[in-house]
């Protein structure tokens, strides 16, 4: 892999992190400061910068170091999430992907980006400030370079080193040090080396120990008898501080115990590993708890045993008092985390998106080329030729099925990006929303996900404008003061359905109305459905909004939506209640590639049914049908609407003598489909229609039979649509050209 595949690969995964980073904050102000939302959201920055550094970005590392030092302070509990510091985290998480996407597009920081980056910094400091003033306000008593080297009594001595265990509850370092008895004839002064180390940090206490001091009739003036027990406040890691003590290593003994937060650092740092196979004493280096002098000394007394029976490292690590107990058991979590997934996690590659549409492309003409095979089989009347393109057929749909999979994501990610959404127009216009998300591990192609994303947008925000009332009207009703909007999402008959509804004020059903008619859509005299005069605001221009604003009221969005979705071979209504709410529903295929179909046949052409939407089929009674007024029969006991296709279609000829028709049905509503042959199920490969074709109505696509045929693919819900209105007499046949 070179540089530029591991650049994309860190790109893509940034973004990926950016968006939990922002959905954590979004969850953050409604979950009280939850421990495990901070750390997740601190792991996203810690990742992404390290990241960055990887491949020398330093202006992303630098900029991601200052948002991470604040959330330290957050997650030390220093810092509470206010409302500010939410909007603020939020803002950085933008700049942040904006510093992604300049990198993904080869582009060098302008001055623009960096103008805002320093202003957000800034904003950053003032929190870190703070909490530093605080630290220096609480410790203004305490000098940080005057050291004091005081004899303690044996009392005050065994105190300090019994708490030497419990040393990491504090926020400080305790660092246990035995100068060598020899270390002032070889030139070295043991206070030295304390003064150097408060150049680090600042000495918070320190304790002579005089276990090893003899008689003064027995004292060596050249012999050093003392040790120290000291703890230590400082930002420095462990290597830094084991590094005051280089040159004095050989004729010491030091003991480095972390304090408390850095134990949890610890713990979140392993947590952060790659998911690679390592050793324990590799983790613990990588995570910075453990030095290489320590681990070389460790290994050494390890491997002094008896021989026979060789103890744990990490066991040993605890009795010389190197590591804390609960690293080494995050340490031994991580690596038995690894093993358990390293089976499945080895199956898993990115793979480029247009590399999986070339996929389904060749599938597609594979299914078409499958089709003629298996057509000159059966005109050939070979026996062995038909079993064999049979099972090739069996082969080929298992490949499609397979193939439609990798595409198939969760409608989830997309959901949660509303959070987002929400979170920003309520702020803008005043109100107190919150979003429910449900269904959201329904699956769905993932080009249908790309595509969705801005009509869902539109329904989002014009619930959020049009249909949420204010906290004081809501209160003067009787509702809840904050208001709600739910995104659902689920499957359906081979569909997937998403709804978009809220729990404000409802369409006027007499507005609307009366808007319609002021704009030409309708006659006064119409009489339409409560459902039917909802969906008008669907209509080109249409707005019952009383102002302009900048989320609504130019009658552009609602049309937008429709179009939009049509174009992905759905449908979308709405069902209002007033004073309760709105409900949109969209209705979606799973994909846009391959499907099975139904074959019916029109004189000399060929048509396809989805054949999810196929109920049943059953042959037109003539006689019946004289006696009925209207396009429409008695299906045991049921009014089934139908369209004739030879009138819709303009196909001229005499009709079959047998008749039949196919019962499709959509979003709970039936239809019948007035066809010549019934010739049965295929697969069948979807191609869009041109912009020419693009008005026709009651189709939805074409593909091309074995044969080498072009058949057209029926666009079921608006040929069910056009059968209603057949039915309440409000349309009548015409033919198409």
């Amino acid at each position: 892999m070179n540089l530029d595949e591991v650049l994309k690969t860190f790109i893509a995964e940034s973004r990926e992190l950016l968006q939990q980073m922002e959905d954590a904050l979004l969850h953050l102000e409604q979950s009280d400061d939850d421990p495990e939302i901070i750390n997740a959201i601190f792991r996203a920055a810690h990742t992404i910068k390290g990241s960055a550094g990887l491949f020398g970005l330093d202006h992303v590392v630098a900029f991601t170091h200052v948002a991470e030092s604040v959330l330290d302070q957050v997650r030390d509990g220093k810092l509470s999430i206010s409302g500010d510091l939410s909007a603020l985290m939020l803002e950085v998480c933008d700049h942040i992907g904006v510093l992604i996407e300049q990198i993904a597009d080869g582009e060098v920081m302008d001055d623009a980006t960096a103008q805002t980056g320093a202003g957000l910094v800034e904003q950053l400091q003032r929190y870190l400030d703070t909490d530093t003033n605080a630290d220096t306000d609480t410790n203004d008593s305490t000098d940080n370079r005057h050291i004091s080297l005081h004899t303690g009594s044996n009392v005050e001595t065994d105190a300090f080193v019994r708490h030497a265990d419990n040393a990491a509850e504090t926020d400080n370092w305790h660092i246990s040090l035995r100068f060598g008895p020899d270390v002032l004839r070889n030139g070295m002064d043991p206070a030295s080396f304390i003064r150097y180390l408060g150049t680090l940090g600042r000495i918070v206490r320190i304790v002579t120990l005089l276990d090893r001091m003899p008689e003064a009739i027995a004292m060596d003036p050249e012999t050093n008898y003392l040790g120290f027990e000291i703890a230590f406040n400082s930002e420095a890691d462990k290597a830094a501080i084991e590094g005051v003590f280089e040159f004095v290593r050989d004729d010491c003994q030091i003991c480095i115990l972390p304090p408390h937060g850095k134990i949890t650092q610890y713990q979140a740092l392993i947590g952060d590993l790659p998911e690679e196979e390592m050793r324990l004493g590799e983790i613990l280096i990588r995570c910075g708890t453990l030095t290489q002098v320590e681990l070389d000394r460790v290994l050494a007394v390890q491997a002094s045993g008896d021989g026979q029976t060789t103890r744990p490292i990490g066991e040993v690590l605890v009795d010389e008092h190197l590591v804390r107990p609960a690293v080494v058991e995050a340490a031994l979590k991580k690596q038995k985390q690894v093993k358990e997934n390293r089976g499945g996690d080895a199956g898993l590659i990115r793979v480029d998106a247009a590399k999986l549409d070339q996929l389904i492309n060749l599938i597609g003409e594979l299914i078409i080329a499958g089709a003629g095979a298996d057509l000159i089989a059966q005109q050939a009347g070979i026996a062995e030729l038909s079993e064999a393109t049979a099972t090739m057929t069996r082969l080929v749909e298992e490949v499609r099925d397979s193939a439609l999979t990798l595409r198939m994501v969760q409608i989830g990610g997309t959901f949660n990006r509303f959070q987002r959404v929400v979170h920003d127009v309520s702020k803008e216009i005043g109100k107190d929303i919150r979003l429910e998300i449900s269904g959201g591990e329904t699956e769905l192609d993932k080009t249908v996900v790309e595509k969705i994303g801005d009509p869902l947008t539109h329904l989002v925000r014009n619930a959020m404008d049009h249909g949420i009332e204010s906290a004081e009207i809501r209160l003067a009703k009787g509702k809840s003061p904050q208001g709600k909007v739910h995104l659902n999402a689920y499957h359906d008959a081979g569909s997937i359905v998403m709804e978009v509804s809220d729990d404000g004020a409802g369409l006027n059903r007499d507005k609307i109305f009366a808007k319609a008619v002021d704009k030409g859509l309708i006659a006064a005299d119409a009489v339409l459905s409560d459902k039917e005069i909802y969906n008008l605001i669907f209509e080109a221009g249409f707005s019952t909004a009383d102002q302009v604003s900048n989320l609504s009221g130019r009658g552009v969005g609602m049309d937008v939506v429709r179009r939009n979705i049509q174009a992905l071979r759905g449908s979308v209504d709405l069902d209002s209640e007033l004073g309760k709410g709105s409900t949109v529903r969209i209705r979606l295929p799973l994909t846009l590639a391959i499907i099975d179909g139904f074959l019916i046949g029109l004189g000399d052409a060929s048509y396809v049914v989805p054949l999810n939407m196929v109920v049943e089929c059953i042959e037109l009674d003539h006689g019946l049908q004289d006696k009925t007024s209207g396009h429409y029969i008695n299906l045991r006991g049921e009014v089934l609407p139908y369209v004739r296709l030879r009138d819709q279609f303009g196909i001229e000829g005499e009709p079959s003598r047998r008749e039949n028709i196919v019962v499709v049905n959509h979003a709970g509503q039936k239809a019948g489909l007035v066809v010549d042959r019934l010739m049965g199920e295929f697969q069948t490969v979807i191609k869009p229609l041109g912009k020419v074709f693009s008005t026709v109505r009651g189709v939805g696509g074409f593909t091309i039979l074995g044969s080498g045929e072009v058949a057209l693919i029926l666009d079921v819900p608006s040929l069910i649509t056009l059968a209603s209105e057949f039915e309440s007499g409000r349309a009548f046949p015409s033919p198409i050209n």
